[in-house]
């Protein structure tokens, strides 16, 4: 059994500049990876929440591409207000963030306890 309560997985694909897939790292997910970590630290959550970087999650179109296990909820996340909100309320308190949401990946989100 996993010591962590969660898992983000950020992805950190790279493709070359230009390719019609996208890149979640020419987005900014490399720095937004390193503040969910510092945002695991600041909520005192190291060693119950692990931050992990990820290869290519396929979906690409919407990112920088996020998403958190067990719930296997994805998100699309733009900039660090947006990792704290989803650490605050996600993962603090078992809140869904509507707003980050990544279309059609979320069809059947477990009920979650607040």
């Amino acid at each position: 059994m996993s010591k962590f309560t969660h898992h983000i997985f950020v992805c950190l694909n790279e493709r070359p500049k230009g390719d019609p897939r996208g890149c979640c790292a020419a987005l900014g997910s490399v720095g937004l990876h390193a503040f969910f970590k510092k945002e695991v630290e600041r909520l005192g959550l190291k060693g119950i929440v692990r931050a992990n970087k990820a290869g290519c999650l396929d979906q690409c179109e919407y990112g920088p591409s996020v998403v958190i296990y067990p719930e296997g909820v994805w998100y699309w996340v733009g900039k660090e207000a947006d990792v704290t909100e989803i650490m605050e309320r996600h993962i603090g308190k078992g809140e869904i963030v509507d707003r980050l949401l990544m279309p059609g990946k979320n069809g059947s989100l477990p009920m979650v306890q607040s």
